[in-house]
């Protein structure tokens, strides 16, 4: 069992990020797919997540500056972030939901 984020980074207010989450297949198949981040000294929180057919939901602050994805062929989940705000800031996590299997987590900075 395997989840793999990456794409972090440090970027200016306004700028783009994309995240990937690669899973093992038994993990991804047949799962709806969640983004979370955890700000520093705040409790992780659910950002975004994706459904197996495609349906997808966002927490309010990233409506329209972010999209989540997924490519049930690469077992591969995608965040692309626009227009990014310092309080975007934070560890992102992908998780499948209502399993309790976590990856490392990547860290996205916004700063100028």
């Amino acid at each position: 069992v395997q989840l793999v984020e990456s794409g972090g980074g440090l970027v200016q207010p306004g700028g783009s990020l994309r995240l990937s989450c690669a899973a093992s297949g038994s993990i991804f198949n047949g799962y709806t797919m969640g983004w979370y981040r955890q700000a520093p000294g705040k409790q992780r929180e659910l950002v975004a997540d994706v459904t197996p057919s495609g349906r997808t939901k966002y927490e309010d602050s990233v409506k329209g500056r972010f999209t989540i994805s997924r490519d049930n062929t690469r077992n591969t989940v995608y965040l692309q972030m626009n227009n990014l705000k310092p309080e975007d800031t934070g560890v992102y996590y992908c998780n499948p939901k209502f399993t309790n299997y976590w990856g490392k987590g990547t860290l996205v900075t916004v700063s100028s």
